[in-house]
């Protein structure tokens, strides 16, 4: 009997100390899924670990706030433009319109009897050239300002002694800009420089 309790004491002894052993590194780490060591329960990692993703997440969201702003910036740019320039096609096919009403205006009063055609042309052009004005369209008409490549297109440079250099000396056609935007340059003949 009593070699019968020493083999109970045994048996009962073997799975404590495996038991201990098992909960001593248990107690110590645990591994996750990919059998990578954690710290268990430690409060400490876990804020760190939500701190950092909620960094995360904040930075993203003010990202995200950033470029939603950015786009509705663009697309009210967008719409503006649109507002300001959506007669740009019509008005490059009005222009050749008003450029014969000015020739026709020129003719009529080089003619002994057509006065009265060219005072109703007159008419004619100051309305055109007013609801035009109302549409943001402004006329460029250098005559005699100094020469500038961004508003006006030279046809023919001419040696003038009596004129200032690189200034404009005739006008061929009048240039047109709409809303600050160059529709038409204004062709133009220039005092070559000595």
């Amino acid at each position: 009997m009593g070699e019968e309790n020493e083999a109970k004491g045994d048996e009962q002894a073997a799975p404590q100390g495996v038991d201990e052993g098992a909960s001593q590194h248990a107690g110590e780490q645990s591994s996750d899924e990919d059998g990578v060591p954690q710290a268990e329960n430690s409060p400490e990692g876990t804020e760190e670990a939500l701190a950092e993703e909620l960094a995360r997440n904040k930075d993203q969201l003010l990202r995200t706030l950033a470029d939603m702003e950015n786009v509705r910036r663009r697309a009210q740019r967008d719409v503006e433009n649109a507002h300001k320039f959506a007669v740009e096609k019509l008005l490059s096919d009005l222009l050749p319109v008003l450029d014969s009403l000015e020739k026709a205006e020129e003719t009529a009063r080089d003619s002994e009897h057509a006065g009265a055609i060219a005072e109703g042309v007159s008419l004619s052009l100051k309305l055109f050239r007013a609801t035009l004005a109302k549409a943001g369209i402004t006329e460029v008409n250098p005559l005699g300002e100094p020469f500038d490549p961004q508003l006006h297109e030279a046809m023919a440079m001419v040696e003038n002694p009596n004129a200032e250099p690189n200034s404009v000396m005739d006008v061929m056609q009048r240039g047109y800009v709409l809303n600050g935007r160059l529709v038409r340059a204004a062709k133009v003949i220039v005092v070559k420089g000595s």
